[in-house]
C-alpha cells in the first residue's frame, strides 16, 4: 500500500478446542468466536473494524470521492418500466435524496392518478436495516401482503395492508420467507414458515384473514429440502414446491378451492429435477428426465400427471442448456444457453413460427424479465454487455419488431461505450479443459504486463456470472484496471455438465480453473503477479481462500466478501442455516470420503506458514448464509501463521446480514472501500 499502516493488528486469543470426526482430530483455536452475543467476541470484531479503519484512514477522502463518483452515475429520481397485471400498472420509483424504493400503481391507464402501495423511506425510519420483499396483490386488487426484515437475517414478518384505506391489518405472521400468495377468494393467504434455529423454509401454512390460528397444510420432513408456495402464471393453481440441489417435487391446488387438499404432481425421485408451468389442459415440464443433463421440455395432461405419461416437446440437446420458459396465450418463449451465450427462442403454438432473437456479441447478457400478462404478443427482455448499459426491450412476437422501453442512463457525462473494449478469451485448465474469460477495459491500454487487473468468479450451485454492465466498475476501468470474469466450472456457463464438473468430488476444478485463468492472463501480458487482484464472495469467497493458500504468489491483493471458508466445521453443524440443504453441493462430511476431500481444500484448515497476498475480508454480524465467525476465525489464523508483512483486514458490518448495508446507496460505501483498498495497492489515490 502507498502508506504502511502504523497500527498493530488485533491478535485473537487462542483457546484450543478439539474437534474429532472419523478418528481425525482438528484443533480449532478460535472456535470460541461462535457466540455473537459474547462481549469478548464483539470486542474482537470491533477491534478488527477499528484496525481496518485506522489503517485505511489515509484513503477516507478517496473513498468519499469514489462514493460520490459512483452515486453520481446513478439517476436518483428514477423509475422502473411499468408492467400491467390484473388491470393495474405497477411501478417502482426512487426519489432524489432517498435511499429506498416507493411502490405505486395506476388503474388501467398510465394517465390515471397513482395509488401508493409503499413508501419504504418512511417505513425504514428508525431502522438500521430495512428490507421489503414479497409484494403480493389479492385477486380483487384490494389487499397486499408483504414481508419486512429489519435485521438482515432474512427472517421476515408478513403484514397485510388495505390498499384503499392504507390501513395495515392486525394480521401479523412471523418467522417467514416474506413471500406469500393469495387464493382466488381474496381472503386466504398461503405462506412459508422458517425453522427458528436453522432458518430452513420447511412449512406451508394457510392463513384466513382475521383468524389467529393458521392451518399447516404441508411440512417438508427431509431436512435437505426447502419449500415455497406460489401461484401459476395462469392464476389457476396454488403450487407448493419442495426443492433440493438434485431433486424437485410439487403439490398443486385449484386456486378457486382454497379449503381443498393439495395433490402431489409427481412424487420425488432422487435425481429427478423438474419445474412446472400451466397452460390450458396441460402442464409444461422442464426436466432432466432420462439423463437429459441439459434439460428438455415435456408436457402432460392436467389430470394425468404421472412421470411415465410425460410427452416430449423440445428434445434434449448436448450443446444447449434450457434454462427457463415463459408461456403466453399464443407463444412459448424458451431461454437457452449455448457456448456460454444467452439465447431467447420464440415458438408459436401450432408450430407455425420458431425463431431466435438475434444477438451478435460474445460478452453480452440477455434474459426475459417481467412477463406476468398471459394474453399478449409482447415479450419483455433485458439486454446489456460489458460495454453496454442495460436496456429493457419490448418485442412483438407476432410482427418481430422491438421497442426499447428504457435504457440505463449513466450520468456524469464521462461515459461513452465506444471508449471501452470487451472480448472473450480461453485459458487451458490442468486437465486440458478450455476455460472462458470475459474481459473489459478502456481502449488505449497496452497489454504490456503492467496493467492492474481484477479477476472475479463465483463457480458454485450452477450459478452463472454473465458478462454484465456495471456503472460501479467504471471507477476501476477509468483508472486503468482491466476487469475479467473467469467462467470457472461449478457454474453453468457452458451447460449443466459445467456445473457437475465443479461440485462434490469435482469441486477442486473450480479452484484450479481460476488459477489457470490467472496464469493465462499473466502469460498473455494483460497483467503480472504484481498487479493481479482476485475477488469473490460467499462460495466465491471460498474460492478466494483456496487460491490464497494454493497460489498466493500470483496475487497482490484479494477481496473476499462474506467468505465460506470453514467448510468442514460448518457442514458438520446441522443447526446452522443452509447446512443440510448443501450436502448435494459439497458432500456430507459425515461420510469419510467427503470429509477427507473437504479437508484437503477447506481454506481455514489449510492455512500454512507462508506469504499471503494483501487481503480485505468482509462479514455481516447477522448473516444467516455465511456466519460471521468463518471470516473472523480465518483472519485470526492467517495473522498467526502468515510469514509476510502484507496487510489483512476484516471489516464486519455490525448492523447487517448477508447482503450488507440496506438502502440504495449505502452499499456503495462498501464498494468504495473495497475499490480504495485495491487502488491504494496500486498507488492510485485520485
Amino acid at each position: 500500500m502507498t502508506t504502511t499502516p502504523k497500527f498493530s493488528p488485533p491478535i485473537a486469543k487462542k483457546k484450543p478446542h478439539q474437534l474429532e470426526k472419523h478418528n481425525d482430530i482438528r484443533i480449532d483455536n478460535y472456535f470460541w468466536m461462535k457466540d455473537r452475543t459474547h462481549p469478548e467476541v464483539l470486542k474482537y470484531l470491533n477491534s478488527e473494524n477499528e484496525y481496518c479503519d485506522n489503517s485505511m484512514a489515509h484513503t477516507k477522502d478517496f473513498q468519499q470521492r469514489l462514493f460520490e463518483e459512483m452515486k453520481g452515475r446513478i439517476k436518483e429520481d428514477d423509475s422502473s418500466v411499468p408492467y400491467k397485471y390484473n388491470g393495474y400498472w405497477y411501478i417502482t420509483k426512487f426519489e432524489k435524496g432517498q435511499n429506498y424504493p416507493i411502490y405505486i400503481r395506476k388503474k388501467e391507464s398510465l394517465e390515471h392518478p397513482e395509488e401508493l402501495l409503499f413508501d419504504c423511506n418512511k417505513m425504514a425510519q428508525g431502522e438500521s436495516y430495512f428490507k421489503l420483499v414479497g409484494i403480493s396483490i389479492s385477486p380483487d386488487n384490494r389487499l397486499v401482503s408483504y414481508g419486512i426484515d429489519t435485521t438482515g437475517r432474512r427472517n421476515y414478518t408478513i403484514y397485510i395492508k388495505d390498499i384503499k384505506t392504507g390501513e395495515v391489518r392486525t394480521d401479523k405472521i412471523e418467522n417467514t420467507t416474506g413471500s406469500s400468495t393469495w387464493a382466488n377468494d381474496n381472503k386466504t393467504l398461503y405462506y412459508t414458515k422458517k425453522d427458528q434455529v436453522t432458518l430452513r423454509a420447511f412449512q406451508i401454512y394457510r392463513h384466513k384473514l382475521g383468524l389467529e390460528n393458521d392451518e399447516l397444510v404441508f411440512e417438508e420432513g427431509d431436512d435437505t429440502f426447502g419449500t415455497t408456495v406460489y401461484k401459476s402464471k395462469s392464476r389457476k393453481y396454488i403450487i407448493i414446491a419442495s426443492y433440493s440441489t438434485l431433486t424437485n417435487e410439487y403439490h398443486i391446488l385449484d386456486a378457486d378451492d382454497p379449503n381443498g387438499n393439495f395433490e402431489v404432481f409427481q412424487p420425488r425421485i432422487r435425481g429427478l429435477e423438474y419445474s412446472i408451468s400451466h397452460y390450458q389442459d396441460h402442464f409444461y415440464i422442464l426436466t432432466n428426465k432420462d439423463k437429459a443433463i441439459n434439460f428438455k421440455l415435456m408436457k402432460c395432461n392436467i389430470l394425468d400427471r404421472a412421470v411415465n405419461k410425460w410427452e416430449e416437446v423440445i428434445a434434449h440437446r448436448k450443446d444447449t442448456l434450457i434454462e427457463s420458459i415463459d408461456i403466453f396465450k399464443d407463444f412459448l418463449v424458451v431461454s437457452e444457453r449455448r457456448n456460454g451465450l444467452n439465447e431467447i427462442r420464440i415458438k408459436r403454438w401450432g408450430h407455425t413460427k420458431d425463431y431466435y432473437l438475434p444477438f451478435e456479441n460474445e460478452t453480452y447478457t440477455a434474459y426475459t424479465t417481467t412477463n406476468v400478462d398471459f394474453d399478449t404478443d409482447l415479450l419483455r427482455y433485458s439486454y446489456n454487455a460489458l460495454t453496454t448499459p442495460a436496456s429493457v426491450i419490448e418485442f412483438n412476437m407476432q410482427t418481430q419488431t422491438k421497442t426499447i422501453l428504457k435504457e440505463q442512463e449513466v450520468l456524469g457525462g464521462a461515459f461513452k461505450k465506444e471508449n471501452y473494449y470487451s472480448e472473450r478469451i480461453w485459458a487451458t485448465a490442468e486437465d486440458g479443459t478450455k476455460i472462458p474469460i470475459s474481459i473489459v477495459y478502456k481502449k488505449g491500454i497496452q497489454l504490456n504486463g503492467n496493467n492492474p487487473l481484477l479477476q472475479y468468479a463465483y463457480g458454485s450451485y450452477g450459478s452463472t456470472v454473465d458478462p454484465y454492465f456495471s456503472t460501479i466498475r467504471l471507477s476501476l476501468l477509468d483508472r486503468g484496471f482491466i476487469y475479467a470474469i473467469a467462467h470457472v466450472r461449478g457454474g453453468e456457463y457452458l451447460g449443466r455438465q459445467w456445473y457437475e464438473d465443479g461440485k462434490l468430488l469435482n469441486k477442486k476444478n473450480t479452484f484450479s480453473d481460476f488459477i489457470a485463468c490467472s496464469v493465462h492472463l499473466i502469460k498473455r501480458r494483460y497483467t503480472s503477479s504484481k498487479h493481479l487482484y482476485a475477488m469473490g464472495g460467499i462460495a466465491g469467497g471460498l474460492l478466494m481462500g483456496v487460491i490464497s493458500n494454493k497460489a498466493p504468489e500470483l496475487y497482490n491483493g484479494v477481496v473476499a466478501a462474506v467468505p465460506f471458508v470453514d467448510v468442514i466445521t460448518t457442514m458438520l453443524d446441522d443447526s446452522i442455516p443452509l447446512t443440510t440443504g448443501e450436502y448435494d453441493e459439497w458432500g456430507n462430511p459425515n461420510d469419510v470420503l467427503y470429509y477427507n476431500y473437504m479437508k484437503s481444500y477447506s481454506p481455514y484448515d489449510n492455512i500454512q506458514p507462508q506469504a499471503y497476498p494483501n487481503m480485505l475480508i468482509t462479514a455481516g454480524l447477522h448473516d444467516s448464509q455465511v456466519q460471521y465467525w468463518e471470516p473472523a476465525k480465518w483472519i485470526a489464523k492467517l495473522r498467526d501463521l502468515k510469514t509476510d508483512a502484507n496487510t489483512v483486514f476484516l471489516k464486519t458490518n455490525m448492523k447487517a446480514g448477508h447482503g450488507g448495508a440496506s438502502g440504495r446507496f449505502e452499499s456503495l460505501r462498501e464498494d468504495a472501500e473495497e475499490f480504495a483498498f485495491l487502488l491504494d495497492l496500486e498507488g492510485i489515490s485520485n
